[in-house]
């Protein structure tokens, strides 16, 4: 009993107190926060709106009158061009998966004329119209209006969809601008017209598992033929040329894959942390006799 008793008195109990607990479980989570703020601040700098061409002089001062010779437009660029009531203006510009698209078009109005309603179209590789989100597709100009402005802001452009469905798909777009319901008397009148492209990055909130093949670029399966048109030194026409800057499909990385790599490094922390605070509760640790 006595031998019992020395042992006892020999060996110190050591708790954990609940506060030193509480305090690691704060700090690890507090290490985990600063994580999160600096791993998702360049996917929140993904999210801005592209910023296009600040060199204006390179635009294009023309525009086409159809699908096939319609002015190719990089984004960001604000392309004019001199035209007469009654034509219809073509542009083509390029769009990728996870962009967002806005076409603003102005037209400047000569001094007397009545009144005339001008639209503005959207239509994709594969000319199929697309639906405005939102905007102010089709306007009427009042008599003696000085100018018109349009705009439409497409959806989000997608990296695959259905062959049945009508979802916008990287490639190329074709703007379309003319006037509706035109009297007469202002057929050939001459006016001037001021197309921009604007694109925001949506990012992985439009992500979807697949791609394409190839993008609705018209030309781009004539361009890529067999060898025997290079052997035959036959010319292969490609009907449009541009594309973003960083090549087409230069959105597979998403602020998705941040997030998901964000919530994995939050769940492990979380674990560390409910073990710190309720390790060893109601059992205190004791440290073993010495020899």
């Amino acid at each position: 009993m006595r031998t019992s008793r020395v042992l006892s008195a020999r060996v110190p109990s050591v708790r954990v107190s609940s506060a030193g607990r509480a305090g690691r479980a704060v700090r690890a989570v507090g290490a985990g926060l600063l994580v999160l703020g600096a791993v998702a601040s360049p996917a929140a700098a993904d999210s801005s709106p592209s910023a296009g061409p600040s060199d204006d002089d390179a635009a294009p001062t023309s525009a086409g009158t159809s699908f096939r010779t319609a002015t190719e437009v990089d984004q960001g660029q604000r392309a004019t061009a001199s035209a007469s009531m009654g034509d219809y203006l073509y542009w083509s510009f390029p769009a990728d998966a996870g962009q967002r698209p806005t076409v603003k078009a102005t037209v400047k109005l000569p001094d007397a004329h009545a009144s005339a309603t001008w639209q503005v179209d959207v239509y994709d590789g594969l000319r199929r119209r697309q639906a405005c989100q939102y905007g102010a597709q089709t306007r009427t100009a009042a008599q003696d209006a000085a100018s018109v402005e349009l705009s439409c802001t497409l959806r989000t452009v997608r990296a695959w969809s259905e062959p049945w469905a009508d979802d916008p798909l990287p490639g190329t777009y074709y703007v379309r601008l003319t006037t509706v319901g035109l009297k007469t008397a202002d057929l050939g009148l001459p006016v001037s017209a001021e197309v921009q492209v604007d694109s925001k990055d949506v990012g992985g909130a439009a992500a979807v598992d697949g791609s394409l093949a190839e993008p609705l670029v018209p030309g781009v399966a004539v361009a890529a033929g067999s060898d025997s048109d290079e052997d035959s030194g036959t010319s292969v026409a490609v009907l449009s040329s541009i594309e973003p800057d960083d090549g087409w499909a230069s959105g597979w990385w998403s602020d998705r894959w941040v997030w998901t790599a964000v919530g994995g490094v939050l769940a492990a922390l979380a674990g560390v942390g409910g073990y710190s605070l309720t390790r060893g509760v109601g059992r205190p640790s004791q440290v073993p006799p010495s020899a």
